[in-house]
C-alpha cells in the first residue's frame, strides 16, 4: 500500500476502535507481575514497544516484577536482560543471540533448548504459557488485516495464545503473503510508531568463506530446493550459485542473498514438489531493500515455523538440500551448533529440523559448512570428540557432506575410520598431525596410519581437472587423498589377475592396508598419484584408473606406471592419465619418464610410443625397460 493509503486506513480503524489506541500508561498497566511476555523475533522486534515497556518499568518500579520474557532471537534492544532489571524481568530464550549470551552464561537469563518447529506446540499445550505478546505489524488494510511482515515464525502462535496482544503498527513493516496476517479485532492494543526495521548485515565475505562457498556450490544441482542460514559463509554460498538454474527455496530464514538470486532468475521455484512457484520462509533478517522486495510480493510466502521447519513437510520436497553450520564437529560426525563445551552459544534452532527433513527427502542431501578453525586459527573446529558438556545438535546420521576451505568430506554410509580420515583430510593442515595422533589413541583409525605433515603432504586441489576421453566418457583426474584408501582398495580388487600382474609384474594379489598406504600417503613434492574417477551416484565416487610417478632425483626423471580397470579399458582413460602425468612432470621440470613393461603388454607399449617421447628400449627376461625423454616443443 502507498503511504497515503496506509494512513487513510489506519485513521479509519482508529476511529472505529478508539479503545485499542489507548495511552501507553493505560496499555502497560495491563501487564502484571509474573506475566509471561513474548517479543517478536529478530528484525521483527518492536523496538519502540520494548523501549516503552522498559521506560514504564523505570517510572513504575513496582508495577512489574518477576515477569518472564520469551524471545527466539534478540537482535536489537534487550535492556530487560540487564542485571539492574533482574527483579523485573527474567529472559528466557529459545535461541541465544549475542545480546543475551553473556546473561545466559552468567545465570542471569535462561535458555530453553527445543526444535523451533515444536515451539507453537508447547505454546498450544500450555507448557510455556504466554500472557502478553508484543508484536510489530504493518498498518491494517481496508479489511482490517495487518501483516506480521518479517517475523511470522513463532510470533503468530504467540499472538494466538496470548490473552493480551499489543501491536506496534509500523508503516516500514512490509505486507508479506502467507500465514502472517492478524486481524485488528484480535489485537487488544495498537501503538502506532513508524521507525526503520532492524537490519542484519553479515560480515563481509573473506577468502575462507568464498572457498567454502565454491565447494558447496559444486554440490548443489539445477532444480534443487535449498535451505541456508545467515552469516558470511551462507552469503558466500549464495553468491556462488549465480550460474545455477531453477533453484527453489524452502527455508527458515530469508536473507539478502536469496533475494538477489530471485532478482537474477536463478531462484524461480519452478521445480518444487510442493509450494511450486513460491519462495517459502518463516522470517527475514536483511536490508531495507530486501524488506521492500518482500512487500506484497506474491512470489514469497512466510509460513509459520511449524510448517517451514516440520521435517515431514521438508521431506516432501524432492532434491532438498539443507545447508547449515556448526561450532565444531568431531571425527565420528557429531556436531554441536549450540554450545562450546559447557558454554551456551546459540541454540538448536531449526537446523536439526531441516537436516533431518532433507535426509528423509527423495534425493535429499545435507551439508555442514564451517571454517576449519576458530579464534584466528588457534583452535580446530574439527576435533577428536566433542567437548564435555557440548550439545549434540546433529548426530552421526544427520550429516551427508562436511565442507571446509580445505575440501569436501562425504560421511553418509561411511564407517568411523573412513569418517575420521575424511574429516582429517579437510582439517586445517597444522592440526592434522594432532588429529591423526588423537585418532590413533582413541582407536578410531589404524594404529600404524602414516602421515606426511606440512606442505609436502598437503592436498594440491589446484591439480583437479575434468577430461573427456575419446569415447566421450567424462572423468575427473585428481591427486590421491589420504582418505582414499577404501576407494583404492575397491579399485585394485576389481582388477583381473592379468591386469594386476601387468601393473605390478608380480603374482601377488592381495592389497592390505600396509600396502595401500604407499598409494594414499605421499609426498607430493617427490611423487604423484592421479586417480581417474567417475561419479556413480550422489556422493559415490568410483576409481576407474590410477597413474603414478616417483621422482629419481639423481637423473631428474620419474618412474611412471598406470592401470585402468578392465571394464573401462579401450575408452581412452589411459591416454588421459599418461597425458596428464606428462604435463605434471614437465611442470616440475623433469626430463622424462622410465618404465618397466611386460613384453606381452602390447597396449601399454603402444600407448607410450604414441605419446611423442624419444624412447630407448632395453629388453631383458620378457620385460622392456623404457627410457622416455620429453621432447622440447
Amino acid at each position: 500500500m502507498l503511504q497515503q493509503e496506509k494512513n487513510k486506513w489506519l485513521a479509519h480503524w482508529r476511529e472505529r476502535y478508539r479503545e485499542k489506541f489507548a495511552p501507553e500508561e493505560t496499555i502497560f498497566s495491563k501487564i502484571h507481575r509474573g506475566h509471561h511476555i513474548f517479543i517478536s523475533t529478530g528484525c521483527g522486534e518492536p523496538q519502540y514497544l520494548v523501549r516503552a515497556l522498559v521506560n514504564y518499568v523505570q517510572s513504575h518500579p513496582k508495577a512489574i516484577f518477576d515477569a518472564e520474557i520469551f524471545h527466539v532471537w534478540t537482535l536489537g534492544v534487550a535492556p530487560y536482560a540487564d542485571e539492574k532489571f533482574k527483579y523485573n524481568f527474567r529472559h528466557n530464550s529459545f535461541f541465544i543471540g549475542p545480546n543475551t549470551r553473556e546473561a545466559v552464561n552468567q545465570g542471569l537469563a535462561d535458555y530453553t533448548p527445543i526444535f523451533l518447529s515444536h515451539v507453537p506446540k508447547i505454546f498450544a499445550r500450555g507448557l510455556v504459557p504466554i500472557d502478553v505478546a508484543l508484536i510489530q505489524t504493518s498498518p491494517p488494510d481496508r479489511h482490517g488485516y495487518m501483516s506480521l511482515g518479517v517475523s511470522v515464525d513463532i510470533t503468530k502462535a504467540a499472538a494466538e495464545r496470548a490473552s493480551l496482544v499489543i501491536a506496534q503498527v509500523n508503516s516500514f513493516m512490509p505486507r508479506v503473503h502467507g500465514d502472517g496476517f492478524i486481524h485488528i479485532e484480535d489485537v487488544d492494543f495498537i501503538m502506532p510508531y513508524d521507525e526503520p526495521l532492524l537490519e542484519f548485515h553479515a560480515p563481509a565475505d573473506d577468502v575462507i568463506a568464498q572457498q567454502i562457498g565454491k565447494y558447496v556450490a559444486r554440490l548443489i544441482q539445477d532444480g534443487d530446493t535449498i535451505q541456508v542460514g545467515y552469516g558470511s559463509i551462507p552469503n558466500a554460498i549464495l553468491a556462488n550459485l549465480s550460474d545455477k538454474k531453477h533453484l527453489g527455496v524452502h527455508t527458515e530464514l530469508l536473507s539478502d542473498g536469496i533475494v538477489e538470486l530471485m532478482k537474477k532468475g536463478v531462484i524461480d521455484n519452478s521445480r518444487k514438489t510442493i509450494d511450486r512457484g513460491k519462495t517459502v520462509a518463516t522470517f527475514c533478517m536483511g536490508s531495507r531493500e530486501t524488506y521492500e522486495f518482500l512487500d506484497d510480493n506474491p512470489a514469497i510466502e512466510f509460513r509459520t515455523v511449524d510448517y517451514t521447519n516440520n521435517p515431514l513437510v521438508i521431506a516432501r520436497l524432492d532434491n532438498m538440500t539443507a545447508i547449515n553450520s556448526a561450532l565444531e564437529i568431531d571425527l565420528t560426525g557429531q556436531a554441536s551448533a549450540e554450545s562450546l563445551g559447557k558454554v551456551f552459544f546459540s541454540g538448536i534452532g531449526g537446523q536439526a529440523d531441516f537436516m533431518r527433513g532433507a535426509v528423509l527427502a527423495r534425493n535429499g542431501k545435507t551439508i555442514l559448512a564451517l571454517p576449519s578453525t576458530a579464534q584466528n586459527g588457534e583452535v580446530s573446529r574439527i576435533v577428536p570428540f566433542l567437548k564435555e558438556g557440548a550439545g549434540v545438535t546433529l548426530n552421526r546420521g544427520d550429516i551427508h557432506y562436511v565442507v571446509t576451505e580445505y575440501g569436501i568430506a562425504y560421511l553418509h554410509g561411511k564407517n568411523i575410520r573412513e569418517r575420521a580420515m575424511a574429516l582429517i583430510a579437510i582439517a586445517h593442515p597444522k592440526f592434522r598431525p594432532w588429529l591423526i595422533q588423537e585418532a590413533k589413541k582413541l582407536n578410531l583409525i589404524y594404529k600404524d596410519q602414516a602421515f606426511i605433515p606440512g606442505k609436502r603432504g598437503e592436498y594440491p586441489e589446484e591439480l583437479e581437472t575434468y577430461r573427456t576421453t575419446k569415447s566421450g566418457l567424462e572423468i575427473l583426474l585428481r591427486p590421491v587423498k589420504i582418505s582414499d584408501e577404501p576407494l583404492l582398495k575397491d579399485f585394485f580388487y576389481s582388477l583381473s589377475d592379468t591386469s594386476l600382474y601387468r601393473r605390478f609384474i608380480s603374482m601377488r594379489k592381495d592389497m592390505p592396508h600396509e600396502r595401500l598406504q604407499e598409494f594414499v600417503v605421499i609426498d607430493y613434492t617427490k611423487e604423484m598419484v592421479i586417480l581417474a574417477t567417475i561419479q556413480k551416484a550422489e556422493g559415490v565416487e568410483e576409481v576407474v584408473g590410477v597413474g603414478q610417478y616417483g621422482i629419481d632425483e639423481r637423473t631428474n626423471t620419474a618412474e611412471v606406471a598406470f592401470v585402468v580397470r578392465d571394464d573401462y579399458q579401450g575408452k581412452g582413460i589411459g591416454t588421459e592419465l599418461l597425458s596428464y602425468l606428462t604435463y605434471l612432470a614437465k611442470r616440475q621440470g623433469l626430463h622424462g619418464f622410465t618404465a618397466e613393461v611386460l613384453e606381452e603388454n602390447r597396449p601399454m607399449l603402444h600407448l607410450f610410443e604414441k605419446m611423442g617421447f624419444d624412447i630407448e628400449k632395453r629388453r631383458a627376461e620378457g620385460v622392456y625397460e623404457l627410457k622416455m625423454t620429453f621432447r622440447e616443443r
